[in-house]
């Protein structure tokens, strides 16, 4: 060939090209696990760029690669687990140095500039028309979650100073918990029933009642846990701004938003009503002299 690759660049392609079959084991497993017929011939397309985007750079290496074997059980399960759009997407962030590659060699070679192209447009097309349920109901989890974060993170703050008993405030916190979450889940349904079929308000409603559920559990646990309420309250906070951490990454990488902005808007709102309520907790005991 007439354009000479140096040995550093070389190390970079043999890199790239064993990225390139590990992708394409990872897109032909999940197109043999997803049953929906249209996401599985997506992801088969895929796989075949990848394939051949695979030879297309032993042309230049002259080796045989064998894929990662963990990357492909481990994106795999991921995928399973969170869903395809976010698997897809969270791996193709890992490989950002191959396009990067692929850009520069592209200035120089015609088949690098190709493949640059089709890795930066081609897959992403297809990634963006998968029909994934979850994602459709994004705005939902995020309704419960964000409801459950900042009403009962506000409630179980003011309710510790003004109650002092863990096991209380846990039963309060369960109470108003599960009360917000049943209504929470009806007014999706009435909301969403008017926009579209029973179905699929129902759905949504299960989405935003689930995440509201979940949200409870995960931040009355520590007053079941522990005795000291000061103790429970820390670790409920934590447990709030790990949920928020969890769901605002995930949210991020499937949505292609930024991660900075949303956490700290989120955080930002429950931590902030949290203070407040707690304040106010404190302010109403000491008016009404309460002590339990």
């Amino acid at each position: 060939m007439s354009y000479t690759l140096d040995a550093e660049t070389m190390k970079s392609l043999q890199t790239a090209q064993k990225n390139e079959i590990t992708e394409y084991h990872i897109y032909l497993k999940l197109a043999s696990y997803i049953k929906d017929e249209h996401n599985s011939k997506i992801l088969q397309q895929i796989a075949r760029d990848e394939h051949r985007h695979y030879h297309e750079l032993k042309k230049f290496t002259g080796t045989e690669k064998k894929p990662h074997t963990w990357k492909v059980y481990f994106y795999t399960l991921i995928a399973m687990i969170f869903g395809i759009t976010f698997g897809i997407k969270l791996m193709e962030k890992g490989e950002e140095g191959s396009e990067k590659l692929y850009r520069e060699l592209g200035d120089s070679l015609e088949e690098f500039k190709r493949i640059a192209v089709e890795e930066d447009n081609h897959e992403k097309e297809l990634v963006a028309i998968i029909e994934e349920e979850r994602l459709k109901f994004v705005g939902s989890m995020v309704l419960g979650l964000n409801d459950a974060l900042v009403e009962l993170t506000g409630t179980l703050a003011g309710l510790t100073f003004a109650l002092k008993n863990t096991r209380l405030i846990a039963l309060a916190g369960l109470i108003t918990g599960v009360a917000a979450s049943l209504s929470m889940a009806a007014s999706e349904y009435l909301s969403t029933r008017t926009e579209q079929e029973n179905a699929r308000a129902l759905k949504s409603s299960l989405y935003t009642g689930g995440a509201y559920i979940f949200t409870v559990a995960c931040l009355v646990l520590p007053y079941l846990i522990f005795a000291n309420y000061v103790v429970s309250l820390v670790f409920t906070i934590v447990a709030a701004i790990l949920i928020i951490l969890v769901f605002t990454f995930y949210i991020s990488v499937a949505k292609d938003l930024s991660f900075k902005e949303r956490f700290l808007e989120m955080a930002g709102i429950s931590l902030g009503v949290a203070v407040v309520s707690f304040i106010i907790g404190y302010l109403i005991r000491l008016f009404l002299g309460v002590d339990i």
